[in-house]
């Protein structure tokens, strides 16, 4: 193996192979232990395999480093990944340390590390990546970087100053959402909410979203009210309708005071239907188009890079006006089918017939008997007055009907069983989880 220094940040996302040449998984992480008069010790990989499970992987295991991949020899355990007390991991806990130099020459922050192969199978940290503080009073200044030995430096901590996330967040820029959950949530905690606090409103809304509700609360209740509502308005409605129910009552109305007018209107409309109902479970954002609207238009719509595929499945045709709730819901016109007709075709003549909307009180079981009976991807939800009012997605059932902690479950049997538990195919009811409106009122 050669002896170059690789940097850990530049593993991250790395595949790592099998002797045989297939896919394993990708690095997340580097864990390291620390030693009393030598450089820290580079024991293993955090790599993570299909389903999302981080599993450990030995260094001794890694017969190669380079050129964006890593391969391994022999077979891995796939346990899932738990830290031992003593180990550090680079990414998530090391990069982002403050460190003061034993010359005297002031203080810098970890920005990347460098490890090398000293013997055979044995890795250790040989340079540190840092900065200096900047100098110049301009807001664009940065300080100057400069390498690191470890025994040229000591790190330093200051009671109630958090650690710098800055490194790490341009670490997982790349991350989808659902990684990016995944991720934090393997923080230790005080980390997390850190890295959290210097998110960008928008993908911490965006984990946020795919994280189990207990969690959500505990990074909000980190974050000041005002970027606590300014995060809530970069969520879906019913994401974050659902968020603010397991708030306490008082917080939530204060969230919602200081939350955009619009956002704070779509919120409180979902918190005043059942949890079990397609009220409930709907968004208010769907893609809305009048009659006379072409499939051009319709198709430029739907091509929307921050619009969910579901949403982007089907287009809600109503009378004025265009945003929920609608003026007269006519029907949908599915994306298919506009691919099948010139650009010039205008939609209200497209519609499908034979698909009735739900009302907002219709029955969690019953709507997803509808999306499964008629392979819908979404249903539009209208109230007594047959104005469109949102729709429900196949994501929005899946993420009722599965446990709360579906995320975390190794087992696809486990996942199964539980589903079916709160489904029950006999009575075509599905018993309400723990809360999650019921405190905001029913319809």
């Amino acid at each position: 193996m050669s002896a170059t220094r690789v940097f850990v940040a530049r593993l991250a996302g790395c595949t790592v192979f099998d002797p045989a040449g297939d896919r394993v998984g990708k690095v997340r992480d580097v864990l390291v232990v620390y030693r009393k008069s030598h450089p820290p010790r580079v024991v293993g990989l955090i790599v993570e395999i299909p389903g999302k499970r981080k599993v450990f992987v030995s260094i001794g295991r890694v017969s190669s480093i380079g050129s964006g991949q890593i391969i391994t020899t022999g077979l891995i355990n796939v346990r899932r990944f738990e830290q031992r007390g003593g180990e550090v991991r680079v990414i998530a806990e090391l990069l982002g340390r403050k460190v003061t130099f034993n010359d005297g020459s002031g203080n810098a922050t970890i920005e990347d590390v460098a490890i090398k192969e000293t013997t055979e199978s044995e890795w250790e940290i040989s340079q540190l990546f840092v900065r200096r503080p900047k100098t110049s009073p301009s807001l664009f200044a940065k300080g100057v970087t400069t390498f690191a030995t470890w025994p040229e430096i000591h790190e330093t901590t200051t009671d109630g100053e958090a650690q710098s996330a800055e490194q790490l967040i341009a670490t997982y820029s790349e991350l989808k959402p659902a990684d990016l959950a995944n991720t934090l949530l393997d923080l230790p905690r005080e980390r997390m909410f850190e890295v959290a606090s210097e998110l960008p409103d928008n993908r911490l809304a965006d984990a946020l979203e795919e994280m189990p509700e207990s969690d959500q609360v505990g990074i909000l209740t980190s974050l000041g009210d005002a970027r606590a509502a300014d995060v809530l308005d970069q969520m879906q409605p019913d994401d974050a309708a659902d968020l603010i129910a397991q708030l306490p009552e008082e917080r939530g109305e204060q969230l919602l005071d200081l939350m955009e007018p619009e956002e704070a209107e779509d919120v409180r409309f979902l918190l005043s239907y059942a949890p079990d109902t397609a009220g409930g479970l709907m968004t208010t954002e769907p893609v809305i188009v009048s009659a006379d609207a072409t499939v051009a238009e319709g198709l430029a719509r739907i091509r929307r890079h921050d619009l969910a595929p579901a949403l982007g499945a089907a287009i809600c045709v109503t009378l004025p006006p265009y945003e929920a709730p609608t003026g007269r819901f006519l029907g949908m016109v599915h994306f298919q089918r506009m691919l099948r007709y010139p650009p010039h075709e205008r939609l209200g003549t497209l519609l499908d017939q034979g698909l009735d909307p739900v009302t907002a009180n219709t029955s969690a079981a019953e709507v997803s008997r509808i999306l499964a009976s008629y392979d819908l991807v979404s249903v539009p939800v209208v109230d007594d007055n047959h104005r469109l009012v949102g729709v429900v997605t196949i994501d929005d059932v899946l993420d009722y009907l599965l446990p709360d902690d579906w995320r975390s479950q190794d087992s696809d049997d486990d996942i199964g069983r539980r589903a079916a538990a709160r489904y029950d195919l006999k009575t075509g009811s599905i018993p309400l989880p723990g809360a999650r409106r019921g405190d905001h009122g029913t319809s």
